[in-house]
């Protein structure tokens, strides 16, 4: 969680700079929830994610100095500098992509699901999306039919209570996600998502049992500290500053270091590490080659 903090504290400073182009989505505060489902993965299944997208592919396991390439738009890049920020992908390690239209991993990933079905593989396919998503007529559809065909896949909403400006109060009617899952005969729960441990008891039952053929839904109660993006001020004019530092006292990464009883000095190191590996991730972008015009079509199929 410590690497996925620096590496997109570093991202937001590339953007501030104008290495890195387009915009970025930061998770700065929702660390937990990446890291306490996708450890419970193997290495042979897959995650797709969404706009908000660096934490996944890091706790997936790909690479830092590439991905940070691919933001900074260089040939080094996992999608060799075309995808930037929210087209990264990285199918070596089972990333299959960061998704820029809401809501559109979670088809995608019912897909990759039932692929996995038909081969008998054993895999399980996980999709991460936002609460902007859960009024999607896609995310219903794909329910059903994850449903009817018991399919190897969980669904991951990061419920951090914002649609970028819009709350999911004034968005979403009825009980919510975990009870309009279960309409569907699916396993659906909500979870303390500043908590990876309890993240990761969650996850690994509904992993274990998506695996076996019950799909199931995750909605990990959670907060970003920034701004919805690197144009949106991280308060906005849409939440108060005493709502952020009421969940900023609720760091994942200082709940974690206290359920492990770590020290100072510990956690100082544990940070200090972090820095090194992102130092060296920017340093690679940095010397990385720019991408050139008879780049663009390289590996481009429609």
């Amino acid at each position: 969680m410590t690497l996925i903090r620096r590496f997109e504290t570093a991202a937001y400073r590339g953007y501030e700079s104008g290495d890195v182009f387009g915009t970025v989505h930061v998770a700065i505060g929702q660390e937990a929830t990446a890291v306490g489902v996708i450890s419970t993965l193997g290495p042979e299944d897959q995650v797709l994610s969404h706009h908000r997208g660096h934490g996944h592919a890091l706790a997936k396991g790909v690479a830092a100095p590439r991905l940070m390439a691919e933001l900074y738009g260089r040939l080094d890049g996992v999608s060799r500098g075309k995808g930037g920020s929210m087209h990264a992908t990285d199918t070596s390690s089972g990333f299959l992509g960061t998704m820029a239209i809401v809501g559109s991993s979670i088809p995608l990933a019912g897909g990759v699901a039932l692929a996995n079905k038909l081969r008998g593989t054993g895999q399980v396919c996980v999709a991460f999306f936002g609460d902007g998503a859960i009024n999607q007529g896609v995310l219903y559809e794909t329910l059903n039919l994850a449903a009817l065909w018991s399919l190897p896949l969980v669904l991951v909403c990061e419920n951090n209570s914002y649609a970028i400006t819009t709350a999911a109060s004034d968005s979403t009617a009825g009980p919510g996600l975990v009870s309009r899952a279960e309409s569907f005969g699916v396993r659906a729960e909500s979870v303390d998502g500043q908590d990876v441990l309890a993240v990761r008891d969650l996850a690994g039952s509904f992993v274990e049992g998506a695996r076996a053929g019950q799909p199931a839904v995750i909605e990990a109660l959670t907060y970003r500290f920034m701004g919805h993006s690197r144009g949106d001020p991280a308060h906005g004019v849409y939440r108060t500053k005493d709502e952020v530092a009421g969940w900023k006292a609720r760091d994942p990464l200082t709940i974690l270091a206290g359920a492990a009883g770590l020290d100072e000095s510990t956690t100082n190191r544990l940070d200090e590490d972090a820095r090194n590996v992102v130092d060296a991730a920017v340093a690679f972008a940095r010397e990385s080659e720019h991408s050139s015009p008879a780049d663009l079509t390289d590996g481009v199929l429609a």
